[in-house]
């Protein structure tokens, strides 16, 4: 009987230990961190208990079960992962956006920063300023970035992201140096990895595009210990763009506004990939698959309900000044071959600084903007509650640590209406 008793004990062990080890809901991305056992969006107890099973043959290995990447999975695996959870590890792999494999040593003192949009990313997981040990050319060259990044400019600088000075990177002895992925295939890239491989310097390439934005900011959380903060600003962005979704899911394809979205220059346009117009509740006249010069009767022809004019680099946080847009404006609404066009003769034309969309110093994740502004620009009924610059100032305060008022300075939006001073 007791036997028994302590069979049936042993059995309802394991078979918690297998329930609580089942394999993740599926998620957006997986965590490139070897420990990720379970290979879902996060390390924690799910993660030991599965790589015990996998050591006890009741789960297949795992490529990310072994933590330890030494190419086997046994205990110092799960005591790995123990200490990842904890924060207390004194080494960790993982696998970079350009799919390269990684191991750093914990923790990082010295980092080097190769491209701009990583300084926005680090912020916004509150990295601490005082690991970065190096400026990017264009935030100590830029005024907009000058501005942005004001506590990077006593740094000494590394020269391009696309192409970095070594001999300067090499001089300052870094724990890591974080790659960009613009160049990450040219020659330049190729020989730079080979130099920091040779002198025993990790590089790590991360980057921030629609589809992997997620997955690059959790990987920064884990590398510098900033799991948590990560979240937090994930969980914040998720929360604004899945209200705006969940609304534009409701809109009928016959309600929504007909946009043509000039990019720049004269009837320059972009894809749905960067202007999000049906996204964000509207129709492109061109459906979403033009890229470059379009022809301005066309245009006319579509008689679009909204323009929206993106430029401005005279625009942003450096000035107080909406003359730039207004004339942009001006000029586009007095063209002749659009005296006919909906949106002309409504006033339905808007302009946006080039600093308020996902290019600028908003390569570190700061497209939502854009989208924010679209959406209520659109569809103004539907998002009454929706308030673009409110979330455009929570997110410099609360994720930049950026003393700024945006209701008094800066120039991000012009409409005479609707955004007469800019903002």
């Amino acid at each position: 009987m007791k036997r028994s008793i302590i069979l049936l004990g042993i059995a309802v062990t394991m078979l918690l230990l297998v329930c609580c080890a089942l394999p993740a809901q599926a998620s957006d991305c997986t965590l490139g961190v070897f420990g990720n056992a379970n290979e879902d969006d996060t390390i924690n107890m799910q993660d030991v208990t599965y790589t015990e099973l996998i050591i006890l043959e009741y789960r297949d290995e795992t490529e990310l079960a072994d933590a330890k990447y030494d190419s086997k999975i046994n205990m110092q695996d799960v005591t790995q992962i123990e200490l990842v959870i904890l924060g207390k590890e004194k080494e960790l792999t993982i696998v970079d956006m350009n799919d390269r494999t990684v191991t750093v040593n914990k923790p990082i003192e010295k980092l080097v920063v190769t491209h701009r949009e990583q300084y926005e990313q680090l912020r916004s997981i509150k990295a601490p300023k005082d690991l970065i040990i190096t400026a990017e050319r264009q935030i100590l060259t830029m005024d907009e970035y000058v501005a942005y990044f004001a506590e990077y400019q006593d740094l000494p600088s590394i020269g391009s992201c696309s192409n970095p000075d070594l001999e300067v990177i090499l001089e300052m002895h870094p724990d890591v140096v974080l790659m960009g992925s613009y160049g990450q295939d040219s020659p330049q890239h190729s020989a730079a990895i080979g130099v920091f491989e040779s002198a025993g310097i990790p590089a790590i390439y991360t980057h921030e595009t629609e589809m992997n934005f997620v997955e690059n900011i959790r990987l920064l959380g884990y590398i510098f210990g900033r799991q948590d903060e990560a979240g937090e600003y994930l969980n914040w962005r998720e929360d604004l763009l899945n209200s705006i979704e969940d609304v534009v899911a409701d809109i009928p394809e016959e309600d929504r506004p007909k946009v043509y979205v000039e990019w720049w220059q004269e009837y320059a346009t972009k894809d749905e990939a960067s202007t999000r117009i049906a996204a964000m509740g509207g129709r492109c006249i061109f459906g979403g698959d033009v890229l470059g010069v379009v022809d301005a009767e066309e245009v006319a022809e579509q008689d679009p309900d909204i323009i929206v004019i993106i430029g401005g680099g005279g625009s942003g946080y450096t000035t107080d000044d909406v003359t730039e847009l207004k004339d942009a404006r001006e000029e586009l609404m007095s063209r002749p071959e659009l005296q006919n066009v909906a949106a002309v003769n409504t006033g339905r034309v808007y302009v946006m600084s080039v600093y308020a969309t996902g290019t600028g110093p908003c390569h570190g994740g700061r497209d939502f903007v854009q989208e924010a502004y679209f959406a209520k620009w659109f569809n103004p009924d539907r998002f009454a509650d929706l308030n673009p610059q409110a979330v455009h100032q929570e997110y410099l305060t609360e994720f930049q640590g950026l003393n700024w008022d945006l209701s008094e300075h800066g120039v991000y939006v012009y409409h005479p209406e609707e955004h007469p001073d800019g903002n």
